[in-house]
């Protein structure tokens, strides 16, 4: 699903990663760990094409994405990968069914459909109830569950996540989490998940360790 061969990044003088290689399968839970300023959330925005590396390749679902155009790529990134952040970055003007909708629109899916996939999604997450209301007022874990359902609009064939359970309580963080292997088991995404969190990283089919921009 995804490959990555001989990514380095550099921040003026400063090289934060350092020729990373790596193999993540189709259908695969994985988390990468490791020390502040280990290049962990870099890594990750390169994988998800929010940044692009220095040097090196970048496949996602048998894409080469290091070499696709900016209006290629952001088609590319709207339609594959879907994005979980610590804080959900939820529109707060928007209820929380249009939040989840607003990738679709973006995609091109007509309202209707749009719709319909969102509540779909917002049932899911045990979230019929809080459709319609607006992020300031959802718990954090509500609006965590929202921020998934958003990045599962599009059905992605990945799901990158930085830090997705850094800002909830214990119970909304162990029910974040099962929601991931939920999600794995029925439809099939793959995840990527740049975590500091322990219990998460035992949890997951692998765990990446890095350190001063090399896996470790």
């Amino acid at each position: 699903m995804i490959k990555l061969r001989n990514i380095t990044k550099s921040f003026g003088s400063l090289q934060v990663l350092k020729g990373i290689d790596l193999d993540i399968s189709q259908g695969e839970i994985v988390s990468i760990v490791g020390p502040s300023g280990a290049g962990k959330t870099t890594l990750l925005q390169i994988m998800g094409t929010l940044d692009k590396a220095d040097t090196g390749t970048v496949e996602i679902d048998g894409v080469r994405t290091d070499s696709l155009s900016q209006s290629k790529l952001s088609k590319f990134r709207n339609q594959k990968i879907g994005f979980v952040f610590q804080f959900h970055q939820l529109l707060p003007e928007f209820t929380a069914l249009e939040n989840v909708m607003i990738p679709a629109f973006i995609g091109g899916m007509g309202k209707r459909d749009a719709r319909k996939r969102a509540e779909e999604l917002l049932a899911f997450m045990n979230l019929t109830d809080r459709a319609n209301h607006k992020p300031n007022e959802l718990s954090g874990g509500e609006k965590q569950r929202v921020a998934v359902a958003r990045a599962l609009v599009n059905n992605p064939a990945v799901i990158m996540a930085d830090e997705p359970s850094g800002s909830l309580d214990s119970q909304n963080k162990q029910e974040l989490h099962q929601l991931f292997f939920d999600l794995r088991d029925r439809m099939g995404q793959t995840f990527v998940i740049v975590t500091h969190d322990e219990e998460l990283a035992r949890l997951t089919d692998r765990t990446i360790h890095m350190r001063d921009g090399v896996i470790d």
